[in-house]
């Protein structure tokens, strides 16, 4: 049995219970094979993959809150530090119900690969909790979230470990944490991005996620012969992601005529309204019925079925494994030429392979989402010298990483042989920036 086979029985040995986790690692291991078979004795006497495939530490803690009407409430909280060979462990936090130890896994061991494509020097984490922001008051949010940091504050700092926003937890959120942090230890450090502009927070932070999508996408277009002006596209969710996905898709030439929320999507056959859209999302909160009540012209449906629609170029932005077999199948026969990814492995394996198989071009999101966190990094360095960038200079920054990740896993797939295989050469550019900082500092 080959080294990658040894290592991957062993992971699905030990995490039946995290599907999530499974697939990720298989995913990379399995894109990684032609590198480890060809230094096979290197990594096995370092035992590199074991070590690869398991986070530094897990930590896992109670979070009691107390809601408006006094009554006590228990959540879990978690942080998942899975690697720092090539700086301090970087990646957001996640408030949400479906949060559990497996989710948090798959997220860190990804976010190891996707930090070391941005050539910026940090490391791969993510954390969070069980608890659901939504609905709840500001102050009861205050209260979650100072006591969270009370925790937290003894595993993170500024050269340690740099939490960020995810899903359920934004500005307010942040806000709130990085006062807790502040307050109990004294120290004013840039231990959190996703600040606010009023203390220590990046310009373009909100938008970075889906603007880099659209110039990871733009690049690799381009290296395919491809363009994205006078196309047709469509976008899956209705949050920071898919919302300026969306406007820089617009701003590029394409026309996006879908986004979707967690009750059903839009079909907008005039082009999302985008202005319309961040009313709707951003500041009233409300569902795509709202957007509808507003645009005559466009179709609301229940449900799933935005991959239904005749598209040139796919952007899902909204979850994990979000676009099946069944959603593949659909955009390929509707002649969709490209799937880049703006959540965190929003394809199941199973779409990805049919997707590639058929000749649609497709990034995974470790290499095109990589905008967020390559914003927060340059927020990080932006703490460190006290200075705040202008939007042009920290945009101009997130363009140069952005395209830079589309040559850099070009090239990769290229050198082995792969061209076109945005997976592997995402996996294999990541993979071999980190095991060689593994390699060169021991066993540890």
């Amino acid at each position: 049995m080959s080294y990658v086979d040894e290592v991957l029985a062993s992971v699905r040995e030990k995490n039946t219970d995290q599907p999530e986790f499974i697939q990720a690692v298989t995913e990379v291991l399995e894109s990684i094979r032609p590198v480890v078979d060809a230094s096979e004795k290197k990594y096995r006497d370092a035992a590199l993959l074991e070590r690869l495939v398991e986070p530094d530490r897990v930590i896992m803690f109670r979070v009691p809150w107390t809601d408006d009407a006094g009554k006590v409430h228990v959540q879990r909280g978690f942080r998942v530090q899975f690697n720092n060979a090539i700086g301090p462990y970087k990646g957001g936090l996640r408030f949400h119900p479906s949060v559990y130890i497996g989710i948090l896994k798959f997220l860190g061991f990804e976010q190891v690969f996707k930090n070391a494509l941005t050539t910026l020097p940090i490391g791969g984490a993510k954390g969070g909790s069980d608890f659901d922001p939504h609905g709840k008051s500001d102050a009861e949010v205050m209260r979650f979230c100072q006591s969270f940091m009370t925790e937290l504050y003894k595993y993170v700092g500024a050269d340690i470990d740099v939490p960020a926003g995810d899903i359920g937890v934004g500005g307010r959120e942040v806000g709130y944490l990085f006062g807790q942090y502040k307050r109990i230890t004294g120290s004013y450090e840039g231990m959190l991005t996703g600040k606010g502009l009023t203390f220590g927070g990046s310009l373009i932070r909100t938008q970075a996620t889906g603007y880099g999508l659209l110039y990871h996408t733009e690049e690799i277009l381009r290296l395919n012969g491809q363009t994205l002006a006078g196309k047709t596209v469509s976008v899956s969710g209705a949050g920071n992601v898919a919302i300026y996905a969306a406007e820089k898709a617009e701003q590029l030439g394409a026309k996006v005529v879908t986004v979707s929320d967690s009750t059903g999507w839009i079909y907008d056959p005039d082009g999302i309204d985008v202005a319309l859209l961040k009313e709707v999302k951003e500041v009233r909160r409300a569902r795509l019925t709202e957007y509808k009540a507003k645009k005559p012209n466009a179709v609301y449906h229940e449900g799933r079925g935005v991959w239904t629609v005749k598209v040139d170029y796919a952007f899902p932005c909204a979850t994990q494994n979000e676009l099946n077999l069944d959603d593949a199948k659909a955009l390929v026969s509707n002649g969709c030429q490209g799937v880049f990814e703006g959540a965190n492995m929003p394809t199941t394996a199973e779409a990805t392979k049919y997707l590639q198989e058929n000749g649609v071009l497709f990034t995974p999101g470790k290499a095109s989402n990589a905008g967020g966190v390559a914003t927060s990094a340059l927020e990080m360095s932006q703490n460190s010298e006290r200075l705040s960038w202008t939007e042009e200079e920290v945009d101009s920054r997130l363009k140069s990483i952005m395209t830079g990740i589309a040559d850099t896993i070009d090239a990769a797939a290229r050198k082995y042989g792969m061209p076109g295989n945005y997976v592997a050469g995402a996996n294999i550019a990541g993979f071999e920036k980190v095991a060689e900082a593994m390699l060169a500092q021991g066993v540890y």
